[in-house]
């Protein structure tokens, strides 16, 4: 096969790929390979056609393609080249976020080069001040798990969040996503908020801080944590909840989720009072937490039935995706600390939201506390606008 690149760009108008397709069939060359966009106005295109049976010389079908462009006010450039053998590519998709600002793509496109990864294709999205850069890459013979460690290292560096995924896993459209509760889609941790009206701040806190960096287990710091709020009046809960803020984008992201046919859940190691009601205002499919003991109005200091631990947080995923026929690459997991670990590990897509290092080590990507609303462009949702680099 003897192969003839061609490339074109001129400002977009009807007919361009028309006209210069026509010229390479009446030329008897067989199109293998093409790509064209439109970027702000400006018409691209890139063309690979098989010139084997072609009844003209390159300097001849050149000098047609030139004639063409020139009538439609387009550039043309043709180049003949061999087609190399290549290895069996190791491809993933690294979707980088941040606010924008000069120099993004070189940042990244640097540090990629520094560790031999090849970029195939490029693409940005912007959603008002917040871009988000997919970027497909070869990691051909690097070693994948330390370029994953090094890239969302040095990334998040330069001020900027990484999602790295391989390729199947991200061209698999998702359907569920879960989140945790407390500091991930709402700006607060409901024990503590419950601590400082019982007094117990300060306890309450150390226990906190254990737990979420997987100093003690999830159940005992719960259970010693929910011990100090014992007499706490119930009206208490309605007060905080009616002071919490939502993480910013957790609304907006989750209405484009629920349009863009996604089945949402809340699964907690907070409690059902908080989780039910968020249920209800933002309008998820599932809700779950662990339930506060209440007798005369106040709270026991005890949890009613089983706590919902890292391992049964992964449990209760599992059993939303069997009732919904969801698989495992169909999941995204978002959470923030240790008791988030096993559901994000075992999701399709599992982020670390603003997270302590023991979740960023498994997580496929790291989202910052302002950026929570780029899992949009992430997840290819509605709304967006984009332009090829």
């Amino acid at each position: 096969m003897e192969l003839l690149a061609v490339s074109v760009f001129g400002v977009d108008r009807p007919g361009i790929v028309f006209r210069i397709t026509e010229v390479l069939a009446e030329a008897n060359i067989n199109i293998v390979d093409i790509e064209q966009n439109v970027i702000q106005g400006i018409f691209t295109m890139f063309i690979v056609g098989d010139i084997s049976g072609c009844t003209l010389s390159v300097d001849e079908i050149r000098e047609r393609l030139e004639r063409v462009a020139e009538e439609i006010g387009v550039h043309v450039h043709l180049s003949p080249f061999e087609k190399t053998d290549q290895k069996e590519k190791r491809r993933y998709v690294i979707t980088v976020i941040g606010k924008d600002r000069v120099g993004i793509v070189r940042d990244v496109s640097r540090i990629l080069y520094s560790h031999g990864v090849n970029i195939e294709k490029t693409t940005l999205t912007a959603r008002d001040q917040l871009i988000s850069i997919s970027i497909e890459v070869d990691m051909r013979d690097a070693d994948v798990e330390e370029v994953k460690r090094r890239l969302k290292e040095e990334i998040e560096q330069t001020g900027l969040d990484v999602v790295i995924q391989p390729y199947g896993i991200a061209k698999e459209e998702k359907r569920l996503i879960v989140f945790d509760m407390d500091s991930t889609l709402i700006d607060a941790e409901i024990i503590d908020e419950l601590a400082k009206m019982a007094g117990v701040e300060d306890e309450v806190r150390e226990l906190t801080s254990k737990a979420m960096n997987g100093e003690i287990d999830f159940e005992t710091a719960l259970r010693e944590r929910v011990k100090l709020l014992e007499g706490l009046p119930v009206e208490v809960m309605e007060k905080i909840y009616d002071q919490i803020k939502l993480t910013e984008g957790a609304k907006e992201l989750i209405e484009s989720l629920k349009k863009a046919g996604y089945k949402v859940a809340l699964v907690s190691g907070g409690f059902t009072y908080f989780t039910e009601k968020l249920k209800n205002e933002l309008g998820l499919d599932y809700a779950f937490g662990n339930e506060l003991e209440i007798k005369d109005g106040k709270l026991t200091g005890r949890i009613k039935g089983k706590v919902i631990t890292a391992e049964e947080k992964a449990r209760i995923i599992e059993e939303i995706a069997r009732k919904e026929g969801i698989r495992r690459e169909n999941i995204v997991a978002v959470g923030d600390g240790a008791n988030d670990r096993i559901m994000i590990e075992r999701a399709g897509l599992g982020i670390a939201f603003n997270a302590k290092d023991a979740l960023k080590e498994v997580a496929d990507g790291l989202i910052s506390k302002e950026n929570l609303i780029g899992l949009a462009s992430i997840l290819k949702l509605p709304s967006e606008f984009k332009k090829r680099l």
